[in-house]
């Protein structure tokens, strides 16, 4: 079955002003105005609040469906406190015509994107953050902290049991509500010198709530990731040989596993409860590389070989998790998790002229 093709059509326009207001403080103002046109051809239909088809009514190619728009004011505020350290702020409004629609209940990704529509309205979004900037000396390291909050309107979700394959009649199937984002972000970076690098840590929440999720109760999203850690090192070990790593750790996404199970009439249904209740198992991995830059003595013409390793001490992190009973006692039902990559070595040959 193949779903019908949707057409739309967005455009922006947009102005800032940078100004310097005294040797410390600068200030740059913008805005942007974006506009959206859901077009046919198709099929456009309205639904009651529970998701039943109420009215269709069919569109030539190019016709215009429904439209939006509206104003994104962005600013931002830059005071230095001294010659190696600053402090800056933002803020800045967005509205997002497309969506990702994530299904936390499946045991593999399904992750679609969906215009604006008749039914669906733009997600719009009000951010504010405020940071502190240090360099040291001579520009050779840098250390930054900064923190935001975000509020979300028009946020989207799929209803509880809602139909989600092939169905041509998707938008039925999603309610609408609200969320909200916040965290701290660290970055400390070496800048030059033979090691160079970073290591960051973010701490963030994502939020969402909805009357008709979880009794309107907020609950996390897909993408709420709690614990976010990158270290990054590159090292220059002569004039040809350069070595990399870079270890990354995050905190499992957001599902909703069963949290119990029923028979009816002989066959084992699965019960959902909490919606984004669990976590997937924790995420993080090492990859490793070199790069050997290969003589020459042609200037017009520059070759290197890279070799490096995914997933260097093969960590097995999980893809999908899926339930099933117990080969040896039926009555019970077992998690099963499922891994796509251990270690991946690779080898590349890169050359520019």
């Amino acid at each position: 079955m193949k779903l019908t093709n949707k057409y739309a059509l967005e455009s922006a326009v947009y102005v800032q002003d940078d100004m310097s207001i005294n040797e410390r403080v600068g200030l740059q103002i913008g805005l942007r105005y974006s506009f959206f046109d859901y077009m046919g051809e198709g099929t456009a239909y309205t639904f009651d609040e529970n998701g039943n088809v109420l009215t269709s009514q069919d569109y030539d190619k190019w016709e215009t469906i429904k439209t939006y728009g509206g104003f994104e004011p962005r600013l931002a505020l830059r005071y230095d406190l001294k010659r190696n350290s600053s402090v800056k702020a933002s803020y800045n409004r967005s509205y997002q015509y497309l969506h990702l629609l994530s299904n936390s209940t499946s045991s593999q990704p399904t992750d679609i994107w969906v215009p604006s529509s008749n039914n669906i309205q733009p997600q719009t979004s009000d951010q504010a953050s405020i940071g502190y900037f240090r360099n040291f000396k001579d520009n050779t390291y840098e250390l930054s902290v900064e923190t935001y909050y975000k509020i979300m309107r028009n946020a989207i979700d799929y209803r509880n049991g809602a139909n989600l394959f092939f169905n041509d009649q998707a938008e039925g199937e999603l309610v609408f509500g609200k969320g909200r984002a916040y965290g701290v972000e660290f970055l400390f970076r070496r800048q030059t010198g033979k090691l160079t690098g970073w290591v960051s840590y973010t701490w963030s929440r994502s939020l969402r709530t909805f009357d008709a999720i979880n009794d309107g109760s907020e609950f996390p999203a897909k993408q709420d990731r709690i614990h976010d850690v990158a270290i990054v090192a590159m090292y220059t070990l002569n004039k040809r040989v350069k070595l990399s790593a870079n270890w990354i750790y995050y905190t499992g996404a957001a599902v909703t596993f069963p949290s119990g199970k029923y028979e009816i009439e002989g066959i084992t249904v699965p019960l959902y409860t909490e919606r984004n209740g669990y976590r997937m198992p924790e995420y993080h991995r090492l990859d490793i590389g070199v790069t050997v830059d290969a003589k020459t003595k042609n200037p017009k013409f520059e070759s290197s070989w890279n070799f490096s390793a995914y997933n260097a001490y093969a960590r097995r992190n999980a893809y999908a998790i899926t339930f099933q009973q117990n080969e040896d006692n039926p009555e019970q039902t077992e998690a099963v998790r499922t891994t796509l990559f251990r270690i991946v070595p690779s080898v590349t040959y890169n050359f520019k002229f």
